[in-house]
């Protein structure tokens, strides 16, 4: 089974558009491409990865599609639009043309209105997302769950695929809330999930008995099927090596079938994303 980190990123600061990326991010205030991820790629075993957007710009996608042409490492890009843009179907099917794009990501997070994905305006570029059979990734925190569930209920037939299981507050050790939001989110929409981000939501000195019941519950809710594990690198470096994240995850899922964790480490993400280059 190939087995693919569904979820990292590549850099240049020279670009000027990464305006959450500030000095004080000392270990990942750099550049960071291809020959960084490489070696990391082959301790781990893990044959490609899906490069996701950083930046809130087309240019930067245009960039990652650039990469992606020239890497063989890089098996498909999950860009950005602007989703508010009078031209937002326009970019979607121009960028959509390229080789190697497979999703769009607005960044949520850091979005102030919480509710802002279901503004009626954003219609047309779910559309136009879905007419390219693109998949959305949804980069939200807990609070944005019930949203995210009723824009799901609007457009059912979009495939989404929720980012790090949604930043659960692992830190602080609360689980209520998150744990419900995401149960519903699995049963009564066909999202998929990341497996991934989890370790910058947790303490400094994070267990992985920190991290297990949140990873249990969206093994039991989501399943494997639904499931997919990527690193978040270079950002998981804030907590974690890639290493240290590649034997967590083993850890976590070791009581699962073979087949059950092919399908995390790989399947799933085919399923999701199916213009990715296998």
């Amino acid at each position: 089974m190939l087995r693919i980190d569904a979820h990292q990123h590549f850099w240049t600061l020279a670009r000027g558009d990464y305006g959450w990326l500030t000095p004080e991010l000392v270990p990942i205030y750099r550049d960071f491409g291809p020959n960084d991820i490489s070696p990391l790629l082959d301790d781990a075993n893990v044959d490609g990865t899906i490069l996701v957007q950083a930046a809130p710009t087309v240019a930067e996608t245009e960039f990652l599609l650039d990469i992606a042409a020239a890497q063989d490492i890089v098996l498909g890009v999950v860009g950005w639009v602007d989703f508010e843009a009078a031209n937002t179907a326009d970019d979607i099917a121009r960028l959509s043309s390229r080789s190697g794009l497979v999703g769009l990501r607005p960044m949520i997070q850091d979005i102030a209105d919480d509710a802002w994905m279901l503004g009626e305006n954003l219609t047309p570029a779910f559309e136009a997302l879905q007419a390219a059979n693109l998949t959305f990734d949804a980069l939200t925190l807990p609070q944005h769950l019930p949203y995210l569930r009723r824009l799901l209920e609007r457009h059912p037939e979009m495939r989404v695929v929720i980012d790090h299981g949604s930043k659960p507050l692992i830190g602080e050790g609360v689980i209520t809330g998150w744990k419900e939001d995401m149960a519903a989110l699995a049963r009564d929409t066909c999202a998929f999930c990341k497996l991934s981000g989890l370790v910058t939501e947790a303490a400094a000195d994070w267990s992985i008995d920190d991290l297990r019941p949140y990873v249990d519950h969206l093994l039991k809710t989501f399943g494997p099927d639904r499931l997919i594990w990527g690193s978040d690198w270079p950002v998981a470096t804030l907590a974690s090596t890639y290493g240290r994240w590649v034997e967590t995850t083993d850890t976590l899922l070791s009581e699962l079938s073979g087949a059950e964790q092919d399908a995390i480490w790989g399947g799933t993400a085919l399923r999701a994303y199916p213009g990715v280059a296998a």
